[in-house]
């Protein structure tokens, strides 16, 4: 007979989790996409001739997008990673207890990486968007229209990733809570 720090989740919960990771590796998925095809090719004027240059805006050309880019496909693997263990541990009776007790440590690991990443590219996303007068730089945005929509398409989809992961956590932790025992007095 089962205890009551034994109950087996529901399935709905299992469920709830494998459809929640695979949201996750596929907004993963969609912001590295939306960032990689980013690059713009534009004319810029210049004082001497030839008048015209060509400038590529590329996102290997700021440390932070690149950091971005490399947490994202962290996650994105995670949540291909989870999302098979999830389906592996609910067509496994008795297993899935075990693992949402590790997956709720990763999950915040992971959140935090994915919050700091969104919020290095926001950053840059915003500084291409308004300039910065103090250090002298000028927008970009008014002349890389194509690669500023991209990023910030990019990351409009990395911080729905970022719900998604805390939706897993809360899930995940009201399902450990369910699995302590009340005490009476």
């Amino acid at each position: 007979m089962r205890g009551p720090a034994e109950k087996p989740l529901s399935g709905l919960f299992g469920l709830g989790d494998v459809v929640l990771r695979f949201l996750l590796f596929a907004s993963a998925l969609v912001a590295v996409i939306l960032l990689v095809t980013s690059n713009q090719t534009k004319r810029i004027p210049i004082p001497v001739p030839p008048y015209l240059i060509p400038r590529t805006a590329k996102f290997t050309q700021a440390p932070a997008l690149i950091y971005y880019i490399a947490a994202i496909s962290v996650a994105g693997f995670y949540g291909v990673v989870t999302t098979l263990i999830s389906l592996y541990a609910l067509l496994k009776p008795g297993s899935f207890p075990r693992l949402v007790s590790h997956f709720v440590i990763f999950d915040v690991l992971l959140l935090g990486i994915v919050a700091a990443a969104v919020g290095a590219a926001g950053a840059i996303g915003y500084t291409g968007l308004k300039g910065n007068s103090h250090v002298q730089w000028g927008k970009l945005c008014n002349v890389y229209d194509y690669f500023c929509r991209h990023i910030s398409a990019s990351i409009s989809v990395s911080l729905f990733g970022s719900i998604v992961l805390t939706l897993l956590i809360l899930l995940s932790v009201s399902a450990l809570s369910k699995r302590i025992p009340k005490q009476t007095y």
